[in-house]
């Protein structure tokens, strides 16, 4: 294979499977970009922040970076005193999260938030409304609130209606919460029987007159379990219509109440009530779930079944608020714990909601499955789930061409069987319905007690079975049941020699005509699993009665002194007796080793500190701790924190309201937290100047980023700072030196000169401690200079040209923030990178629109050169964004078409710049059309819309003719007069157990253009062309080589001699298609076409 002429990136061709798994890395590592609701842009490079872009006007304000369970945050300084009092939820900041798949397709019009008001706030309301062109969405009762989308244009605007002005920000008059409007998902991965469900039928129940409603994917009523169940349906979902055109929807409701045409739901007799919440893809916005929570409340809806969810997070995000509303108000929610299991505290959101009825999953033996999620709840330690029901390998009705059914295929036809704790909860939902046929006076206290109190005890914690698995026909005999559902004991503080018994009062109420007496017990389990120790828990009395109609209470303890390991317990306290049995879940947490560590704050003038912004995160994975956030305002600088090692970090501010009075960071990389209690002083007396200048003394600068990295086990915990500079910045290391190579550190400075200079350094590495005020004054030879030229694919653009980089700490790299600038298209640009510290560098090209009010420019095309590293001294010339573009087969990329297994990838940026860059994704919509078509002896075998970026295709074993042909188009004039198309078809041999890349070839054309890729018109040209791929080295059987004036309607030989092919320019502002046929010695073809390769001038 020959090289291409795109920077040199890796030498060598891996084997198949590695050379896919290198190149789904590299498309991970494709950056995103995600807008914040202050405005900012952040970039966003394989879940790490990798940039960051402040809008117009807040260039000044600080923002700091740092990790969190593998999440990247971006929280400007203003925005987060409103985080720590509940205004504002955490996840808008959550750069990782905003920039996955699903939440950039959520997002893609607009960042949807949710605003409470205090009341009806006429002016609050009118002042969000009123931020551009945000939309009100949907007005949520419920939570006095309203679901907004706002352009990113317009967050600015946004922010400003939401807080008052100024760094230190609060809530607007008016204003109560802003939550991130999430998305949700479908939680996907002989049962009836199995529940008892059967026994109660014989006894005359099949919940009929209960209204159950399915907010899903929506409900196929014509399927022959599911005709005339239905009620009524609506569709709140982004789909065009209310079919299930998932498949999930109609799953749950069959299990809920399919006829048993073939198989049988829990509920029969019930009635359902269609809110099609989830699009067809089974995701959807908890905006959505909450108004069909309303509209289907209205409709008289008993019973609630949500199988769905997402992440949990600390505090009451506004579905689970939802949840609780309604639950009070009498509505039974059965919602799935969801399937992020086996891990601890996997518990998702609406399922962590206090009043749901939260489901987790076990086989038809009863066996815990692995996928379901489990306890205790991120926030507080509490119970969840609540009890169990069958989820693996589930059998119920299909809904017609879903899109599940096309994965797992329909057996018998009109049924599918699949596994998830969606599966379990419509058993729960189901048992629910059958009680409350029996107890119509019921409500949802009753529904979830009696379900709770009447569960099998199938050998887990409470934590992950709940109460236990679910059993409908002993639920339809129980009379009595305990208050509260579940005992949460709360946490005893270490240690634990003096800790005071506590006791909880369960209360029994007998619903039943005549008394019923009860022996108690309790068992219980270890952090482990193992039983708890005798004399940890205890219940009294032994034995007691509860009248008909009344009630009885009996008392638990737990005696925490009792010598056990420490960490959480939980267990059930098992009431027995007149053919009854009533669990109660409990739990309580024994602390383990937690000391007090106190923060002192001292300014530069040796005074308690005014000012500041502190996080303390913990190092170890041994323990799942949140992260502090601590500031001026809070309560208490003091906290209690496991034994452990943590990184503490400040920012002490001179002056929130004029930061140009001096800011000092200082950081612990590393506090160990052992046996006592500690303090530790944050003093900014000990900071010095951060000094970074540029050799052009008159360059101004543009943006400064100082970060460390602490490397412990699995996780690489990240803090950082982004500054507009580093006027009057200071820097300090407090506590000892890390021998262990675990802390690497960076800092990152850029300068602008005029319209056509910038210069991008980083410095830093792995060290045994973080500078005190770090300083550097390099020479422009000790740097490299990227001549960059920046093309347009259209008249009247602008482009954008950033460089981010980073230094290498062993295997690893710390990443600093990409600045960049907008600059005149077709023009060069000068940009100066740092080579020290074996720095690499990402340096993007991009063209752009029209500018956005927050001062971005959404992007028409984007090219990168990836993580090159460049030699001080030297000069690298590149163009991006000119012709002739088209797909690039290198060794030094992993590209091409590869045969893996049963697969084929297909790995080609095709519009890659003539350059060789490759396109980034990072572009406003979607600028290429494509359709794509695998052919397999001359049978058509696939066909869809893959660009071919990172495409595969499913195959057989045995030897076969394969043709791929994509047609992919650019047809927006406005942004693309070259390249308009891109027509490739490749033809070659592949059987089961070839390995590596198949026959197919490119040709790379290299014409001399000007950055607008035109080229003088009406002269001949010997354009230079390569050959890359199996007809590369040698292997070249026949080359064609043609050019039409027509876009194709006709073709011309281009003859070729030497390496080069002639070519007629075109006239001017017209273009050539150039067209290259390529056969090697195996007989594999290729043809590629590219239309409007260049113009002429």
């Amino acid at each position: 294979m020959t090289a291409g002429s795109a920077p040199a990136i890796a030498a060598g061709t891996p084997a198949a499977p590695q050379a896919v798994k290198s190149r789904q890395a590299k498309a991970a590592k494709a950056p995103q970009r995600v807008h914040l609701i202050t405005g900012d842009t952040v970039e966003v490079t394989d879940g790490r922040i990798s940039g960051i872009h402040p809008a117009k006007g807040r260039e000044d304000v600080p923002v700091s970076v740092h990790s969190d369970g593998g999440h990247d945050y971006a929280v400007p300084l203003d925005a987060q005193r409103l985080i720590s009092d509940g205004t504002l939820d955490r996840r808008l900041f959550d750069a990782t999260a905003l920039a996955t798949k699903a939440a950039r397709a959520a997002y893609k019009d607009g960042l949807k938030v949710i605003v409470g008001y205090k009341g009806a706030a006429p002016a609050a309301r009118a002042q969000v409304d009123g931020a551009g062109a945000t939309e009100v969405r949907r007005s949520l009762k419920s939570l006095d609130a309203e679901a907004v989308t706002t352009p990113a244009k317009d967050l600015p605007a946004l922010w400003n209606a939401l807080t008052d002005n100024g760094v230190s920000r609060s809530a607007a008059s008016g204003v109560a919460k802003v939550w991130l409007d999430g998305t949700v998902k479908a939680q996907l991965d002989v049962s009836v029987p199995q529940i008892g469900a059967d026994k109660v039928w014989a006894a005359g129940y099949d919940g009929k007159g209960v209204k159950v409603a399915v907010l899903d994917t929506g409900v196929d009523e014509t399927h022959p379990e599911l005709q005339g169940q239905q009620l009524v349906e609506k569709n709140f979902s982004a789909s065009a219509d209310n079919r299930d055109h998932q498949g999930h929807g109609t799953h749950v409701a069959s299990t809920i109440a399919g006829k048993g045409v073939k198989y049988k739901g829990v509920a029969p007799g019930a009635q359902i009530i269609d809110g099609k919440v989830l699009d067809d893809t089974g995701s959807g916005e908890e905006s959505d779930i909450i108004e069909a929570i309303e509209w289907a409340a209205g409709e008289g809806a008993d019973i609630v079944n949500l199988s769905l969810g997402g992440p949990d997070s600390p505090g009451v995000d506004p579905l689970e608020q939802a949840v609780d509303t309604y639950t009070e108000q009498g509505v039974l929610f059965a919602i799935a714990a969801g399937n992020e299991g086996p891990g601890a505290s996997t518990v998702g959101s609406p399922g962590a909601a206090e009043g749901a009825l939260t489901v987790a999953a076990v086989d038809k033996s009863d066996k815990l499955a692995d996928f379901s999620s489990r306890g205790p709840l991120v926030a507080d330690s509490g119970i969840k789930p609540d009890v169990s029901a069958p989820g693996v390998d589930i059998t119920a009705a299909s809904a017609p061409g879903n899109a599940i059914a096309k994965e797992v295929g329909e057996n018998p036809p009109g049924y599918m069987t699949i596994s998830g704790t969606s599966m379990a909860t419509p058993h729960v939902a189901g048992a629910a319905a059958l009680l409350k046929q029996q107890h119509p006076q019921w409500k949802a206290a009753e529904l979830k007690g009696v379900l709770t109190a009447s569960a099998k005890d199938v050998g887990y914690t409470a934590f992950e079975q709940g109460s236990g698995r679910i059993q409908s026909d002993k639920a339809l005999d129980q009379t009595v049941r305990a208050t509260p559902v579940s005992l949460d004991l709360g946490t005893a503080s270490y240690p634990h020699e003096d800790d005071e018994p506590i006791t909880r009062t369960l209360t029994y109420k007998n619903e039943g005509t005549t008394d019923v007496t009860l022996d108690l017990a309790v068992s219980g389990k270890g952090p482990e699993g193992a039983a708890a120790p005798d004399g940890m828990f205890e219940v009294g009395p032994a034995q007691l009665t509860v009248p008909a109609g009344g009630t009885a209470e009996a008392t638990l303890t737990a005696d925490t002194r009792v010598e056990a390991p420490n960490g959480a317990y939980s267990g059930a306290v098992v009431a027995t007796g007149d053919g009854q049995s009533v669990r109660s879940a409990f739990a309580v947490d024994k602390e383990i080793a937690s000391y007090p560590v106190e923060l002192k704050h001292l300014g530069r003038d040796g005074r308690a500190a005014q000012h500041f912004q502190t996080y303390v995160t913990e190092l170890s994975d041994q323990y799942d701790v949140a992260e502090y956030a601590i500031d001026e305002a809070s309560e208490s600088t003091t906290l209690r924190l496991p034994a452990g090692e943590y990184t503490v970090q400040t920012m002490i501010i001179g002056d929130r309201g004029d930061l140009s009075k001096g800011l000092d960071w200082i950081a612990q990389p590393k506090l160990v937290v052992t046996d006592r209690g500690t303090t530790v002083t944050l003093d900014a007396r000990t900071a010095k100047p951060v000094d970074i200048t540029a050799p052009d003394r008159d360059a101004e600068p543009s943006q400064a980023y100082m970060a460390y990295s602490v490397k412990k086990g699995y996780r690489d915990n990240k803090f950082a700072w982004q500054l507009g500079s580093y006027d009057n910045v200071r820097s300090a290391h407090l506590g000892p030196e890390l021998a262990d190579g675990s802390l690497t550190q960076l800092w990152d400075a850029d300068f602008v000169k005029g319209d056509d200079t910038q210069y991008s350094l980083v410095y830093g590495g792995a060290a045994p401690r973080l500078v005190d005020g770090f300083t550097k004054h390099p020479a422009k030879k000790q740097l490299a200079l990227i001549d960059a030229g920046l093309g347009a694919t259209a008249p009247g653009k602008t482009a954008w040209i950033s460089a981010g980089g980073s230094v290498k700490a062993g295997t690893d790299t710390l990443t600093g923030a990409a600045s960049g600038r907008f600059v005149d298209a077709e023009s060069r640009q000068k940009l100066y990178v740092s080579t020290d510290n074996d720095a690499t560098w990402s340096v993007f090209g991009d063209q752009v629109g029209d500018p956005l009010p927050n001062g971005w420019l959404p992007s028409d095309t984007s090219y990168w050169i990836y993580s090159k590293k460049f030699a001080s001294g030297r000069t690298y010339r590149t163009d991006f964004n000119t012709g002739v573009h088209g797909p690039v087969f290198s060794t030094e990329e992993d590209s091409g078409i590869i045969r893996s297994g049963d697969s084929l990838y297909a790995m080609l940026g095709m519009f890659s710049d003539g350059d060789g860059h490759e396109p980034t994704g990072l572009v406003d919509g979607d600028p290429v059309k494509a359709t794509t078509t695998l052919y397999r002896d001359g049978e058509k075998i696939a066909e869809n819309d893959n660009d071919l970026r990172l495409a595969s295709f499913d195959v057989p074993q045995d030897d076969s003719r394969y043709t791929l042909t994509t047609s992919q188009v650019r047809s927006d004039a406005a942004k693309f007069t070259v390249a308009t198309r891109i027509d490739a078809s490749w033809t070659f041999r592949s059987k089961g157990g070839d390995k590596g890349e198949v026959g197919a070839s490119t040709v790379r054309f290299h014409p001399d253009l000007d950055l607008t890729s035109r080229a003088r018109a009406g002269r001949f040209m010997l354009i230079p062309y390569e050959i890359q791929g199996s007809a590369a080295d040698g292997n070249l059987a026949s080359l064609k080589v043609e050019a039409s004036y027509d876009d194709g309607a006709h073709w011309f030989p281009a003859p070729t001699l030497g390496g080069r092919a002639a070519v007629l320019a075109p006239s001017k502002d017209r273009g050539v298609a150039l067209r290259a046929t390529v056969v090697d010695r195996q007989g594999n073809k290729s043809v590629i076409a590219v239309h409007n390769a260049f113009l002429g001038r």
